[in-house]
């Protein structure tokens, strides 16, 4: 679905990250950890095109990502950024009615199908209620789920989100990992990157450590993502235990 050979990211000059070789399957979810500084979001804005790289390559569906219009690669891969502002009085549908926007012509304007999109959406990450709110006037955590919304209606098969519990209280943050959960279930790739590592214990298939430079590691989270690992990864002692009772893994700082 999105892979990337032997790739170099970052800005004219300045190299963030080189040698940089994965692959995204269908139904598979990537999670990215690392640091502030070690390039996670430059790393995505490259996969969606957004930046040249600055060596090697990025292809989507098999194809070279550079190569392919825009509304082409708007229908394969939506991304989710880690906070959104808008300057106009949109409603919260209209933010993610925006979605929509690859799925129809220049100059047409949304069909019903596009609005039913957009509402199943916003229904699925549990905002429905807040659909003719103005955008500008909910809260941040608001703000954020109708972005996952606006994501969702735009139908791509393959997901990147940089940090997409970033502003979420913690009921929200469940919300948005349990729909994450049920998109993989259904099918679609998803690369995700977030600050805590016990999201990606509990939900990736594999994991990528990035450090300033490139990757550190990469496989499965059991073996990736240990405490010794994280602990050089972040600087700071790390304690990763799995909770029988519950199924899932705990990582907390040893204070």
């Amino acid at each position: 679905m999105l892979e990337t050979l032997d790739l170099a990211y970052g800005y004219p000059g300045r190299t963030l990250g080189s040698g940089i070789t994965l692959s995204l399957e269908p139904g598979e979810v990537l999670c990215l950890l690392g640091p502030n500084g070690s390039g996670k979001t430059t790393l995505f804005k490259t996969l969606l095109g957004l930046l040249p790289p600055l060596g090697g390559q990025v292809r989507l569906g098999g194809a070279d990502l550079a190569g392919l219009p825009r509304r082409a690669v708007a229908r394969r891969i939506a991304f989710l950024p880690q906070s959104h502002t808008v300057h106009f009085p949109y409603r919260v549908r209209d933010v993610v009615l925006m979605g929509r926007a690859a799925q129809i012509g220049l100059f047409a304007t949304p069909a019903a199908a596009d609005r039913a999109a957009a509402d199943a959406a916003l229904e699925s990450v549990g905002i429905a209620h807040l659909a003719g709110r103005s955008y500008a006037e909910v809260s941040g955590g608001e703000r954020q789920l109708a972005l996952v919304a606006r994501a969702l209606a735009q139908g791509a098969p393959v997901l990147v989100m940089d940090e997409p519990t970033a502003s979420l209280d913690f009921g929200n943050q469940v919300r948005v990992l349990q729909r994450v959960r049920q998109l993989r279930d259904a099918g679609h790739s998803i690369v995700l990157s977030t600050h805590d590592p016990a999201q990606a214990h509990a939900l990736a298939d594999r994991v990528a450590l990035l450090r300033p430079g490139g990757l550190a590691a990469l496989g499965p989270p059991a073996r990736v993502a240990t405490a010794q690992a994280l602990a050089a990864l972040y600087g700071v002692p790390v304690a990763v235990e799995r909770l029988a009772a519950a199924g899932t893994v705990a990582v907390v700082p040893r204070l």
